[in-house]
């Protein structure tokens, strides 16, 4: 892991424990397994899983009983009334615990250390969610993006309520608000269902005929990598290296492949054409004698250019 990556993910770490308060109770969704005791009455104690409608059966109750939408202590209290309205239990004491979870998966993917999903029995901040992913990785780019589907009301726990389910949201963060503003605004809490995908840096390779060639990645991706910038990170051209035959390979988005686009870096360093404008995932070749035959050999050879290439923060050099 780059230094870079190593720094962030610590801020991350500490940040995470930083922002472990007290939080709310977990609720109970389907596929949850509930540990259900009623003190002194052990044929009514049991565990059961909730099933797919989000109810749950007990022995002698008249009814299923909905336990979606609550919280463990909600449900005990629900279940307490139930039994002594229903004559079942005089002075019911019931206690609910979550035995397993199955219904409130976060899903942390993209450029982290370890893509999982989490299942959080407390609500789980953004910050601790990428913590126990790991932590970004050296190919993070400057942004987060959190989406959340949208609010089913048939998992209300009250069937009364007529309220219109929610839109699906999404929540573009920058990475460096969430780790250096210290605004909690930015450190979201996060609900099962989220889906935490951090997208990877643009990088821009540099290969052939430079002093370093490299991947450089683009920490800020609205930042504009120009031609020259790029030889300025790969420390400039060797002294064999054919500038007037430099090419460009640029992913078409139609085909699939790599189109070569010519250009004339002795007229760009000599400032007697205008500068180019790179794109993420672009591949600048600069060929020596040998590599000039290479090219031209070659169908699409990014993989083989690239392979083997060192990543480097180009925000950071």
């Amino acid at each position: 892991m780059s230094v870079v990556a190593s720094e962030t993910n610590d801020r991350i770490a500490q940040l995470a424990l930083a922002s472990d308060v007290k939080q709310g109770d977990y609720v109970i969704g389907s596929g949850d397994l509930l540990g259900i005791e009623v003190f002194d009455v052990p044929e009514l104690s049991r565990d059961v899983r909730v099933n797919e409608t989000g109810y749950i059966s007990l022995p002698l109750m008249p009814s299923k009983v909905r336990a979606t939408g609550l919280s463990p202590f909600q449900l005990q209290d629900k279940l307490a009334e139930l039994l002594q309205t229903n004559g079942l239990v005089s002075t019911p004491q019931v206690t609910v615990s979550v035995k397993e979870q199955h219904s409130q998966p976060i899903t942390v993917i993209g450029a982290v250390r370890t893509p999982m999903v989490i299942q959080a029995l407390r609500k789980t901040t953004l910050l601790q969610a990428l913590s126990q992913a790991g932590g970004v990785s050296e190919t993070a780019g400057s942004t987060l993006i959190v989406s959340r589907t949208a609010t089913d009301v048939s998992e209300s726990a009250d069937p009364g309520d007529v309220s219109e389910p929610s839109a699906p949201q999404t929540f573009t963060i920058n990475l460096s608000d969430v780790l250096e503003s210290g605004d909690a605004r930015f450190n979201i809490p996060l609900v099962g269902g989220d889906v935490v995908s951090v997208p990877r840096a643009g990088i821009i390779y540099v290969v052939g005929a430079v002093n370093r060639p490299g991947g450089f990645l683009l920490q800020n991706d609205l930042d504009q990598m120009t031609m020259l910038k790029m030889l300025s990170l790969a420390g400039g051209t060797t002294t064999t290296a054919k500038m007037k035959n430099a090419v460009i390979l640029r992913k078409n988005p139609d085909t699939g492949k790599r189109d070569q686009v010519p250009v004339d870096l002795s007229k760009i360093t000599h400032l007697k054409t205008q500068d180019v404008q790179l794109q993420a995932n672009d591949i600048l070749f600069v060929p020596d004698s040998a590599g000039l035959r290479a090219l031209h050999r070659a169908g699409d050879i990014g993989v083989a250019l690239t392979s083997g290439v060192a990543l480097i923060a180009a925000g950071r050099m």
